[in-house]
């Protein structure tokens, strides 16, 4: 009997990939295909990004990067996950770094929202693997309930709804808004 072992791809690999069109993650060195979220998750994502956005740069805390720009978490075997929004403080990622490629520092606020193909244990085990990297602060938003789950690296998880304010804490200072703007599109 001969078995063959699945090549697996590096994160240079998937930037080729990408540049032809093919969206997915790498997960130690194995590829995972993404698919198209849709016009509301869209929605939501650009305007919380902006919204983070507003406050981050004027203040001069750091940077937001959005969907598909992927962050390189670890090397051989390569994994690259794809945050749908990720902010980095500016001790984390200086300003004016321009570098090609992903990200390959750990975000200090990774925000996941939930898309119409994803699980809510697929994207629950996404947050936690994003705290087991050293993110300290993950957001899950649902937009069917309109909730908001807040993953901290202490293993804590709240749930946020309707008029509750999600803030940054720490981590974001200056940054707050209730639940319910976060999906009202």
């Amino acid at each position: 009997m001969t078995t063959t072992k699945e090549k697996l791809l590096t994160a240079d690999d998937l930037l080729e990939l990408h540049s032809r069109g093919v969206r997915g993650e790498l997960i130690r060195g194995v590829f995972c295909e993404t698919m198209s979220t849709g016009r509301k998750h869209g929605l939501i994502v650009g305007k919380l990004a902006y919204t983070l956005g507003a406050v981050a740069y004027p203040q001069g805390l750091g940077s937001i990067m959005a969907s598909d720009s992927g962050v390189l978490l670890e090397r051989e075997p390569d994994t690259v996950r794809e945050p749908d929004i990720a902010f980095f403080s500016v001790d984390t990622m200086p300003y004016g770094d321009d570098s090609e490629g992903y990200a390959d520092v750990i975000p200090d606020l990774v925000v996941e929202i939930v898309s119409p193909s994803d699980s809510s244990q697929e994207v629950r085990e996404k947050a936690r693997m994003w705290l087991d990297f050293g993110v300290p602060l993950v957001w899950v938003g649902y937009p069917g309930s309109r909730e908001v789950e807040v993953y901290t690296s202490g293993n804590s998880v709240i749930t946020l709804t309707g008029s509750d304010v999600l803030d940054g804490g720490e981590v974001l200072p200056g940054f707050s808004c209730r639940v319910s703007e976060i999906f009202d599109i």
